[in-house]
């Protein structure tokens, strides 16, 4: 089998809310792109994957993975998916991750399709279902939190994630509410967007500690190595770092070795691919650790992190984040949490998720080739 085209197909997501997770996305919303890789083969087989997200359109990454990255995979066969990962990422600097992670998720689809197995058997299934948790945008006030916690905890979900406004004693106060809504029993976890200074971050984590939240989650400015370790050696509460900066495998190793964080993160967006994930999450499984999957952007790239998190132990939830208007797109139909606060991997050859083509046909903006 071998790759004889690859193309981008942009389409339009319009109607986007208006929204925000913290300082580093701003307030975004109205309208995006997305952009649906096809890695076509001499065989009538075609990989699938969605580019870009409501925030990131699929247009400031598209170009660089037709120019840089189509290059490398026409002629080759798609099975070979450990050589074309490794010929890849040798472009990084001038394609982006973003690109990488979209070709790896489609190349892991195309495989699926070619033995008629889902990706997560190719991988070794471990679970078929998880715990889902619902992630904040950030709210209006206090009680704002306080009441979203309260109705997916009453629908059934595992936990409760806050995005807080990055003011630390409002961030305190919004901690606070949320537990004394959800009460003491409820899994809460703090994802604080790498906004405080160390001496704030130490104060914010002795809240949520005393609160007794699950984990705290980025504190510190993404690459601040130095006062994570500090920061650990202070508090007894996990801490949750490692989603970015954006890149690869080799990135998590400082970490380790200067025991920086208590668990590691990622998705196949941010850190190039579930080739990446997969190799990430078995490094941190050597140590005892977690492997927390972050939330993929896209809806597409949703389901390839839930083939991932079947296919490995040391991860306990499958991200979602709100609202949903924000983040699912382009799907026939979409990760469904059940009433039993559960997600299920799809069954289906490779990714296993139905694309709406009538909708990316109906909405088609522009096709790279």
């Amino acid at each position: 089998m071998k790759i004889t085209d690859v193309t981008l197909t942009l389409f339009a997501w319009d109607d986007i809310p208006a929204t925000t997770y913290g300082s580093h996305t701003g307030r975004f919303g109205g309208k995006s792109q997305l952009g649906l890789l096809r890695l076509i083969t001499d065989q009538g087989l075609e990989g699938h994957a969605f580019l870009g997200s409501a925030m990131n359109p699929a247009t400031t990454d598209g170009q660089g993975l037709i120019t840089h990255l189509k290059p490398v995979l026409m002629g080759r066969d798609p099975l070979e998916r450990e050589r074309l990962n490794q010929d890849i990422w040798r472009r990084q600097r001038a394609a982006g991750v973003r690109p990488i992670g979209a070709v790896d998720v489609a190349l892991w689809d195309l495989a699926g399709k070619a033995v008629g197995q889902p990706i997560h058997r190719l991988l070794g299934t471990y679970r078929e279902s998880i715990p889902a948790y619902a992630s904040s945008a950030v709210l209006a006030t206090p009680q704002a939190y306080a009441e979203e916690a309260q109705r997916h905890r009453d629908a059934g979900w595992a936990a409760y994630k806050i995005h807080p406004p990055t003011r630390w004693r409002e961030d305190i106060k919004v901690c606070e509410a949320v537990r004394k809504a959800v009460g003491d029993d409820y899994t809460v976890m703090l994802d604080s967007t790498w906004s405080y200074d160390f001496p704030t971050a130490v104060r914010v984590g002795q809240a949520a500690q005393d609160l007794g939240f699950h984990w705290y989650e980025d504190p510190l400015s993404d690459q601040d190595i130095y006062n994570y370790v500090k920061l650990k050696q202070k508090l007894s509460i996990p801490i949750l770092a490692t989603e970015y900066p954006i890149t690869g495998y080799e990135s998590y190793a400082p970490w380790i070795m200067l025991q920086a964080t208590d668990f590691l993160r990622g998705d196949v967006a941010v850190k190039g691919g579930i080739t990446t994930l997969v190799k990430a999450a078995h490094l941190a499984e050597a140590f005892r650790m977690n492997f927390e999957v972050h939330h993929g952007g896209n809806s597409l790239n949703n389901v390839a992190n839930l083939h991932v998190i079947a296919a490995i132990r040391n991860t306990e939830f499958f991200e979602v984040l709100l609202p949903d208007g924000a983040q699912k797109y382009g799907l026939q139909q979409d990760i469904v949490v059940g009433r039993d606060g559960l997600v299920h991997v799809p069954n289906g050859p490779g990714l296993g998720a139905a694309i709406d083509f009538d909708l990316i046909k109906r909405k088609t903006v522009a096709v790279l080739t």
